[in-house]
């Protein structure tokens, strides 16, 4: 079983940076899919970025919406994640979470059902 602590969350002003990092735990995630989410008040959780973790191609997806200002990677052990979010905008505000899937699974299919372990979220705000 895998466990998922994601941090990092906060308040900016427009055009400010966060950086979340999401810890796993348990069950090794070597070869498996881990991503961002998140979720606003009154809307559908909604992928926004993903990879392969130990992917030798460093293979990534993101959403077109966060592309050219979101950068996920991992941590050399592998068993971190982070999101490294520039030119943050009031429209990013929301809950994040972090996600995993064990192989076979897609970076690029967001459907929540087929992403079974999650973190508790945190929280994202950013102001105009």
């Amino acid at each position: 079983q895998v466990q998922l602590v994601d941090t990092g969350g906060g308040s900016v002003q427009a055009g400010g940076s966060l950086r979340l990092s999401c810890a796993a735990s348990g069950d090794t995630v070597n070869s498996y899919c881990m991503g961002w989410f998140r979720q606003a008040a009154g809307k559908e959780r909604e992928g926004v970025a993903s990879l392969y973790t130990g992917s030798s191609s460093g293979a990534t997806y993101y959403r077109d919406f966060v592309k050219g200002r979101f950068t996920i990677s991992q941590g050399d052990a592998k068993n971190s994640l982070y999101l490294q979010m520039n030119s943050l905008k009031p429209e990013d505000t929301a809950m994040y979470y972090c996600a995993a899937a064990s192989p076979p699974c897609s970076i690029s299919d967001y459907n929540v059902r087929l992403w079974p372990h999650w973190g508790q979220g945190t929280q994202v705000t950013v102001s105009s």
